[in-house]
C-alpha cells in the first residue's frame, strides 16, 4: 500500500511544502480574523500534512462514506490548522477560508462544530475528542466491522484531563487497534509551560501503563511522522504518537515563546512569517480513498414494546430495561452503562444483545463520550447510569448538544425517593442541569407504561434525551398501548378548585392527596407532566383556567430549574398572575425509609393536601 513506501526526497520536498502551506494559511485567516489560535496550529502542521497526504484514506467529495477513516481535532482550537488542511484538499476555498473565519454566520467557527459535513462532533472542550473516539472506533471494530481508522490529534495540556485517561483505558480493554491519538506535545499552555513541558519518557511510560503502544517521534521529522503512521494503521491495538513539536514553529518572532497562545499575529507580524515560510501557495492534496463500504444493512420493524397490568406494582427503571431489549429488535441500537447495570436494568439489553452492549465501568465521561461516538456512524445509543452521577459527565452532555448529537440518557435512582442510601446518591439536579442542554429532551415517567412508550419514542428523537426513573415500585397508571407524546401530559383526575401537578413519583403522592382533599370538599385536578422538556403549555394554561390559577407543583428534586421552574416560565407571560405552591427538596436530604424521606423533604401527601388547602 502507498503509506508503506519509503518517502523519496521529493516527496519530503512535497510534504514540506504543504506543512508550509498550512502554518501560512493558519496565520493568514487568524490574522484577517483578528483572533483565533495560530501558534498551536504551527506545532502540528507537520503532523497533518503527512496524515492528510499518506495516510488518512477519506473520500472528501463523499463525507458520508462509511468506508472513511475519521480525524478528531481534540484541541478544537487549533482550528486554523483543520480549515487550512479543509483547503487543501478542495473543499473550503480560498475565499471561504479568508473571509468567513470565525465570522458572524460563518461555518468556520472559532472552534469546529459539524456545521461542516467533514468534522464529526464539536471540540473546544479539552479532552473530549479521545474519547469519542473511543465510541467511534468501537462502533467500527466491533459493529461496522469496517477496516477504517480514527485519528485523533490532542494537545499536551488536555493529557491533564483524567478523560483522556478514561479514553485510553478503555480503548486497551477494547483492543482498539483502529484508533491512534496523535499528541502534540509542543510544551507550552494558555499561560505558560504544561504539567510535563517535553518529558517524553513519561508520556510514554503513562501510555504504557493504560495498556496502550507509544510511538515517540520527532514532531518536525517528516520521515520519523510517516514511519509512525504507518506503524500506527498496523498495530494490533490502540497507539498513541507523541510527537515533540515547537510551539509556534516556522515563525523565529514566536517560537518556543509563552506569551502567544490564542493570539492572531498582527498583520505586519503575519507578512514577515508568511515570507519566512515561503509565502503563500495553493497546493491541492490528493490523499488516499477508502474502498467502497458494503451497504447498511435494513431496519427491522418497529419493535413490541413490553406489557403490564393496569394496578401492578412496577419500578420505571425495569420498564426502562424491557423496553429497551425490547428496542434491541433494531440493529441500530445499542446499550451502554457505567457498571450499574443491574440497577438501571440496562443489564437486560446487555443479556439479550451482547455484541451490541458496551461496558464503561466507572467511567462516566467515557460512557457520554462513546455514547456521542456511536452515534456518529449512525447508530442509536442509550446509555445509563445513576442519575447523580451523569454530573460527572456533564460537560460531555453539553457538548453532545453542541454537536447535535442524536443519543438517549437515563438516570436512575433520582431524587430522595431512594431512601437510605443517602444524599450522594441521590440525583436532586438533574431536571435542571438536561433542560438546560441545548435541543434536549428531558422525561419523567410515572409508571411502567409511560415509560416504556417514552422510551420507544426516543430512540428516533433528534438530539439529547434524558429519560429519569424510579427505584422504588408503584402502581400501573395507565393502559397498554395509550400515547405519550412529547410535549404532552395527562389528566389523571378532574377537578376544579386547584391544580396537583407532579411527575415522575410525585404523581402518586397528587392522586393519594387527590383522595384526603375530596374528602374535605375540595375539588383537585391532577395533571401528570411526563414530559418536563418540553412541557405542556396548553395543559398549564387550561389548568390556570379551570382552577382560577390554583397550581400546586411537586417534584423530587431540589427548587431551582427542575419541574417547577418549567412550569413557571412557561406561564410567565399570563397578564393574569397564578398562584403557584411549589413543592420541592429544599434541604439536605439524609437516611430513612423512601416515605420517610418524601415527607421530610415536604413533598409528602400531607404536605401536598396542606398546600393545596391554602390555595383553596
Amino acid at each position: 500500500m502507498e503509506a508503506e513506501r519509503t518517502l523519496q526526497d521529493e516527496e519530503v520536498t512535497r510534504l514540506g511544502d504543504l506543512a508550509a502551506q498550512l502554518r501560512v494559511d493558519s496565520i493568514r485567516c487568524s490574522t484577517k480574523a483578528g483572533s483565533g489560535h495560530p501558534t498551536s496550529s504551527l506545532s502540528a502542521a507537520d503532523l497533518l500534512a503527512v496524515l492528510i497526504s499518506r495516510h488518512l484514506h477519506y473520500d472528501w467529495r463523499n463525507p458520508g462514506n462509511r468506508a472513511n477513516d475519521h480525524l478528531i481535532f481534540s484541541k478544537g482550537h487549533a482550528s486554523p490548522l483543520l480549515y487550512a488542511v479543509f483547503k487543501a484538499v478542495g473543499v473550503v476555498s480560498e475565499q471561504e477560508l479568508m473571509d468567513t473565519y470565525r465570522q458572524s454566520g460563518s461555518r468556520l467557527q472559532g472552534h469546529p462544530t459539524p456545521a461542516l459535513p467533514w468534522v464529526d462532533v464539536a471540540t473546544g472542550s479539552l479532552g473530549q475528542g479521545l474519547p469519542v473516539g473511543v465510541g467511534i472506533a468501537l462502533a467500527g471494530q466491533y459493529l461496522d466491522q469496517l477496516p477504517f481508522h480514527v485519528w485523533v490529534l490532542c494537545g499536551d495540556s488536555e493529557t491533564a484531563e483524567g478523560s483522556i485517561w478514561e479514553a485510553l483505558d478503555k480503548a486497551a480493554h477494547y483492543g482498539l487497534r483502529n484508533l491512534t491519538a496523535i499528541v502534540d506535545v509542543n510544551r507550552l499552555g494558555q499561560r505558560g509551560a504544561t504539567e510535563l513541558e517535553w518529558d517524553l519518557d513519561t508520556y510514554r511510560r503513562r501510555v504504557e501503563a493504560f495498556g496502550c503502544h507509544p510511538l515517540v517521534v520527532d514532531g518536525h521529522d517528516l520521515i520519523e511522522i510517516d514511519e509512525a503512521f504507518t506503524r500506527a494503521r498496523q498495530a494490533t491495538g490502540p497507539t498513541v504518537v507523541l510527537a515533540r513539536t515547537v510551539k509556534g514553529k516556522g515563525v523565529p518572532e514566536v517560537e518556543n515563546e509563552p506569551d502567544w497562545h490564542g493570539k492572531a499575529l498582527k498583520p505586519d507580524m503575519a507578512e514577515r512569517a508568511v515570507q519566512a515560510l515561503g509565502g503563500v501557495r495553493q497546493i491541492r492534496v490528493t490523499g488516499p480513498r477508502p474502498e467502497p463500504a458494503p451497504p447498511v444493512a435494513s431496519r427491522a420493524g418497529e419493535p413490541e414494546l413490553p406489557k403490564y397490568d393496569k394496578g401492578a406494582k412496577v419500578a420505571t427503571r425495569n420498564a426502562y430495561g424491557d423496553a429497551l431489549r425490547a428496542l434491541g429488535s433494531r440493529p441500530d441500537v445499542v446499550a451502554l452503562d457505567g457498571e450499574v447495570s443491574d440497577s438501571t436494568r440496562a443489564d437486560k439489553f446487555g443479556e439479550a444483545y451482547p455484541d451490541r452492549f458496551f461496558e464503561m465501568f466507572i467511567s462516566e465521561q467515557q460512557l457520554v463520550a462513546a455514547a456521542v461516538g456511536l452515534q456518529v456512524r449512525g447508530y442509536r445509543p442509550f446509555a445509563a447510569t445513576f442519575a447523580a452521577f451523569l454530573s460527572r459527565a456533564y460537560d460531555f452532555i453539553r457538548m453532545a448538544g453542541i454537536s447535535q448529537a442524536d443519543l438517549a440518557l437515563a438516570g436512575s435512582h433520582a431524587g430522595v425517593e431512594i431512601g437510605p442510601d443517602g444524599p450522594s446518591q441521590m440525583g436532586l439536579e438533574d431536571l435542571a442541569a438536561m433542560r438546560a442542554v441545548q435541543g434536549s429532551t428531558v422525561l419523567y415517567p410515572s409508571d411502567a407504561v409511560s415509560c416504556a412508550a417514552l422510551v420507544g419514542q426516543m430512540v428516533d428523537r433528534e438530539g439529547v434525551s434524558y429519560l429519569r426513573t424510579t427505584r422504588g415500585k408503584y402502581p400501573v397508571l395507565y393502559d397498554n398501548g395509550e400515547e405519550f407524546p412529547v410535549g404532552g401530559s395527562k389528566v389523571l383526575r378532574a377537578g376544579g378548585d386547584v391544580a396537583l401537578i407532579g411527575a415522575g413519583v410525585t404523581v402518586h403522592n397528587c392522586l393519594a392527596a387527590a383522595e384526603e382533599l375530596t374528602r374535605e370538599g375540595i375539588d383537585a385536578l391532577v395533571i401528570d407532566l411526563y414530559s418536563v422538556k418540553p412541557v405542556d403549555r396548553q395543559r398549564l394554561l387550561d389548568a390556570v383556567r379551570d382552577t382560577g390559577g390554583r397550581l400546586v407543583v411537586v417534584e423530587d428534586h431540589y427548587p431551582q430549574g427542575g419541574l417547577g421552574a418549567a412550569v413557571l416560565e412557561s406561564l410567565a407571560d399570563l397578564a393574569d398572575p397564578v398562584r403557584v405552591k411549589h413543592l420541592a427538596v429544599r434541604g439536605l436530604p439524609g437516611s430513612g425509609t423512601p416515605t420517610q424521606q418524601l415527607d421530610q423533604a415536604g413533598i409528602g401527601v400531607t404536605a401536598i393536601v396542606s398546600a393545596a388547602r391554602a390555595l383553596a
